[in-house]
This record gives structure tokens, sequence and C-alpha cells, in this order.
């Protein structure tokens, strides 16, 4: 995965083919903590007795790596980076109605090579 985010570079991978990296800025997070609330818990319940795919969670799910994402470009972005690089997601429930999404990676400068 690799694309560009505003003006940051944002990527899975160590490099990002056409550019070299000329400063690592560090370690950068987003965070968000996403509650399920008692109205989707009980539409998931009745789904799970039919079975398929639970769009509500679904949903709630891709809102909230997104938002995680863009929490950890702002992070970037607030080091003077161009370009994060190995990202990766992370999730954790903290309790039986919230769960945890973290985006991290390393925010660097970038330079395209010429």
């Amino acid at each position: 995965m690799s694309y560009p985010e505003g003006n940051i570079l944002v990527t899975t991978a160590e490099t990002i083919p056409g550019y070299t990296i000329v400063e690592v800025l560090g370690v950068v997070v987003g965070i968000t903590v996403r509650s399920r609330g008692l109205g989707g818990n009980l539409m998931a319940a009745l789904r799970s007795i039919v079975g398929g795919e639970i769009k509500e969670f679904v949903e709630m799910a891709e809102q909230a790596r997104m938002q995680a994402l863009m929490r950890m470009i702002d992070r970037a972005r607030e080091l003077g980076a161009n370009a994060v690089i190995n990202i990766r997601f992370d999730s954790n429930e903290l309790n039986q109605s919230m769960d945890e999404i973290i985006a991290y990676g390393t925010a660097v400068r970038v330079v395209k090579n010429s």
C-alpha cells in the first residue's frame, strides 16, 4: 500500500520507489477508541444468528482505521515529514464494547530522485 495523502506519501513499505530518505524523524502514532454501543451490539447479535457480514461494524471499523491513519499523518506533519513509511495498524479490545485502533509508522523526509 502506497499512496499520497494530501502532501504526505504513506506506505507500508520500507522505501518509496523514486525517492531517497534524507532524514528519519521518528515514530508517529494515531489512536482512536470506538464504542460499538448497545444498538450496534444488539444488531450484531441478531445478524450473528442468521450469519453474514455485519455491515455496521465494517463501516465503523473502516472509519476508525481512517481516523487513526489521519491522526498519524497529522503527527508526521507536525514533525516536518513529507512521508511515513512502514505503516501498520493494530487494534485492541478495551472491553466488550470498546476497541482501540492504532496506526503507526516512521515519519521521514524524502526527496525525489532526479
